[in-house]
């Protein structure tokens, strides 16, 4: 089994795995976060193993159990609301950070690969703010096409350096809410757009009033998004 803390979820079906979930959870949260969802997803994806590693750094903001994949300091949404042009720039200096972080999630992958025998195009990659950053760095630079990406509430670190390193073009999901005060939504605009100049199929969904967070309507998104391509 992967070395890195974290919760599992085993196949609903009492079977070996045919495919994985791997839930990359946000800046400060931890692996027990995301993996609340893991049953719910498995309702439409009863041979899947879902996973939610730790992020490999223990949180800056000190709270004890909470985790990050690179720092955030200086990070401001504020500034982004107030100029949305800086956003590219913004992102772009949280790029060694997700570097760094990579090695730590690409191991994580192929490990929960070995370990069930799966191929790339059976694995899926579920990412939450912070996470969908690592989600989206990691899983555009495989060079085996992984099955999906999912991304909420995210945005995407070195847009300008992708089409030189991008090494496959899995499926994007990417749902954001219009109220997010954390990640603003306008984050989504500069993914879809870097999505589109690289050739990346993507869908994408806007959820109203709809903060930092995931409701109904995106996990519903979600598990139809992902369940023909992890059956």
């Amino acid at each position: 089994m992967p070395a890195p803390s974290g919760p599992t979820l085993p196949p609903s079906d009492g079977n070996a795995a045919k495919s994985a979930a791997i839930f990359l959870h946000g800046y400060g949260s931890n692996g027990d976060d995301l993996i609340g969802l893991a049953p719910f997803f498995a309702q439409s994806l009863p041979n899947t193993v879902f996973y939610s590693p730790n992020a490999p750094e223990k949180w800056e903001g000190g709270f004890f159990g909470g985790f990050q994949w690179f720092t955030l300091a200086g990070y401001d949404p504020e500034a982004l609301r107030r100029n949305a042009a800086t956003a590219p720039g913004i992102y772009d200096r949280m790029f060694e950070g997700a570097v760094k972080a990579s090695g730590f999630l690409n191991s994580y992958i192929d490990t929960v690969m070995a370990h069930h025998a799966l191929p790339a195009s059976k694995v899926a990659l579920i990412g939450f703010s912070q996470g969908t950053m690592m989600a989206l760095h990691v899983g555009l630079r495989r060079t085996e096409a992984l099955a999906a990406i999912v991304g909420f509430s995210g945005a995407m670190v070195g847009t300008a350096k992708l089409p030189a390193e991008l090494k496959s073009r899995p499926p994007v999901l990417l749902v954001h809410g219009e109220a997010d005060p954390v990640v603003p939504v306008e984050a989504l605009g500069e993914i879809k757009k870097s999505l589109s100049a690289n050739n990346v199929p993507y869908d994408a969904l806007t959820v109203p009033g709809l903060q930092h967070g995931i409701d109904p309507t995106g996990a519903n998104r979600a598990a139809a998004f992902l369940k023909p391509k992890l059956s």
